[in-house]
């Protein structure tokens, strides 16, 4: 049993690292259609990001369905400034390399000079081996003078350093 534990936890922090919070092959989508004929901006914000990561206990009864718990806290630096807190929950197959799991996160700060929260949901599967990820503004998530935020965002790793690229639109009048 503690070598199938060891084997789940390091395929979860693989799979954390390779698809969740490192390095994301595609995003899928950019939020609910926009029925408010507000004027809107396109903006792509890019930088990097610290990220530190914590496994949560499973009581014995969630462990039927979920193999993973575990939460985050992120340091963003860049066009996006400020921090992140979040959680995930993963499952594992039999088969080798394939797994999935979402998560919640909170982000709070500047984004390109506007300041407010808003929550990144994450979605992933990896099908042996094969991997697919969207992570996504949860719409309508935005606050203060990120309100009405929307949009896709990418994180890569290259040289062990963790990188986002974030495609939004933002209503242009700033709430204040």
């Amino acid at each position: 049993m503690a070598d199938r534990y060891r084997v789940v936890t390091h395929v979860v922090l693989g799979l954390c690292l390779g698809l969740g919070y490192a390095a994301l092959t595609q995003t899928q989508g950019h939020g609910s259609a926009d029925t408010n004929k507000e004027s809107k901006m396109n903006g792509h914000a890019s930088g990097s990001f610290e990220i530190k990561m914590v496994r949560q206990p499973i009581a014995d009864e969630e462990a039927k369905t979920i193999s993973v718990r575990m939460t985050s806290d992120k340091q963003f630096q860049g066009d996006l400034e400020g921090t992140s807190t979040g959680e995930m929950l993963g499952v594992f197959t039999a088969v080798k390399d394939s797994a999935g799991y979402v998560a919640m996160e909170r982000v709070s700060g500047k984004l390109k000079g506007r300041t407010g929260t808003f929550v990144l949901q994450h979605s992933s599967t990896m099908a042996r081996g094969t991997q697919q990820q969207s992570i996504v503004v949860v719409p309508d998530s935005g606050t203060d003078q990120l309100a009405g935020l929307a949009g896709s965002m990418t994180i890569r790793i290259t040289d062990g350093k963790h990188f986002y690229e974030f495609d939004y639109t933002l209503p242009e009048k700033a709430v204040n």
